[in-house]
């Protein structure tokens, strides 16, 4: 009889995701799984004080993937928050060194921190660099000062550009911006502006997402209560297609509904997640994907570190996807992607709503006859309802 260990799953190159909870101060407009030290402790404690543990949790899940995975090469890693920036470089480059020796990573691993521009100087960021972080995208969110005032963002537009610089002599070979539009009270020249700014620093990537108001935000509040007022879609539209024409005559072209990049520069990690690839997510809260399986961490980082520093599972629910759930994940994030998706891969249902949909341009031409949809400008303003359209059509 086979001993089961044989039967390991197939070799293919993993992604891992590092989640840091912690920041400084909460952003008002933001719902992701992160804490500052006054939410942790009595208030009086650093950051760096409160994640001592965190890391020593975080090296303990690497070992419990390592016995459940065997050794995979790891081909992107990528360090999100909360802040990473926030606990010093040489935490960072403890996680990457216990990866590397437990798992191996390829020649051309690509590895990413967010920083937000006041939570890294250039010391630091030759620290980073040294850790063997190689990419790095800077939360930037606006150049306007009233913008970032809504937005409750801490750091000052003015600090940006010497960041971006920083980081570029410090040696990332890649260096992206984030940026957020369609913020009560920004004008069309005002989100230019910052686009222009962007575009005048030495980056080789550019993420950029429409405000999205979520529940249970001290943002999301305001606008129920009538004191913030949202744009319309049609100002928001404007922005994106404003955008998306610099970015083309600036030599970024678009990869991803809310990506752009310079040749070559495409963020790896991000598209492993589109692609349904494998990858594991380190940390509190941190979401799993490996063979179709589905799993998530605890997300209160002290729970996280109990767990892990017992060398149990930090796990607190998993889910096998069906072929079904799969085809309808796949659907939804590749439909968003420059590559589109196989006319063929669908029904005949969806096919036959898509006729429609391509007599209203909203399908690349020289795509579609060639048998892939890819959307034009006018489709990926609307992608969420075609999205939506194809797959209760495709029921």
């Amino acid at each position: 009889m086979h001993h089961a260990d044989e039967y390991k799953l197939p070799i293919v190159s993993l992604s891992v995701y590092v989640h840091i909870p912690y920041c400084v101060k909460r952003c008002g407009y933001c719902d992701f799984n992160t804490y500052t030290p006054g939410e942790l402790k009595n208030g009086s404690e650093s950051v760096a004080a409160v994640a001592e543990g965190y890391v020593d949790a975080l090296l303990a899940e690497i070992r419990l993937a390592h016995r459940r995975l065997g050794r995979r090469e790891i081909s992107t890693i990528f360090f999100g928050g909360g802040t990473p920036t926030l606990l010093p470089a040489e935490h960072l480059g403890r996680v990457i060194s216990a990866l590397e020796e437990s798992f191996g990573l390829t020649s051309e691993c690509e590895i990413t921190t967010e920083a937000n521009p006041d939570s890294v100087d250039a010391d630091s960021l030759v620290k980073l660099r040294r850790a063997g972080v190689n990419r790095i995208s800077f939360g930037v969110q606006s150049t306007k000062a009233h913008v970032l005032q809504v937005l409750d963002r801490t750091h000052d537009a003015s600090r940006v550009g010497a960041v971006v610089r920083e980081a570029k002599s410090a040696g990332f070979g890649s260096v992206s911006m984030d940026l957020i539009y369609g913020t009560p009270g920004e004008s069309l020249d005002d989100f230019m502006e910052s686009v222009d700014f962007a575009l005048s620093l030495p980056i080789d990537h550019l993420s950029a997402y429409a405000l999205i108001v979520e529940q249970g935000t001290k943002f999301g509040a305001a606008v129920r209560r009538g004191e913030l007022l949202m744009p319309n879609d049609d100002e928001t539209a404007e922005k994106y297609v404003k955008l998306d024409e610099k970015m083309a005559l600036a030599g970024f072209d678009w990869y991803e509904l809310s990506n752009w990049s310079k040749p070559g520069h495409e963020c790896r990690h991000n598209r492993a997640y589109w692609l349904s690839a494998d990858w594991w997510g380190l940390g509190a809260g941190a979401h799993s994907h490996i063979a179709g399986v589905r799993w998530w961490n605890f997300k209160h980082p002290q729970k996280y570190i109990e767990k892990a520093a017992s060398e149990s599972s930090p796990s607190a629910g998993n889910e096998v996807l069906s072929e079904d759930e799969k085809s309808v994940e796949s659907l939804m994030l590749q439909i968003r992607m420059r590559e589109g998706i196989t006319i063929n891969s669908l029904t005949p249902e969806q096919r036959s709503m898509l006729e429609q949909f391509n007599s209203r341009n909203l399908f690349e031409s020289e795509s579609w006859s060639a048998g892939r949809l890819v959307l034009s400008l006018e489709g990926r303003l609307l992608a969420d309802q075609i999205v939506r359209e194809l797959l209760s059509s495709g029921d």
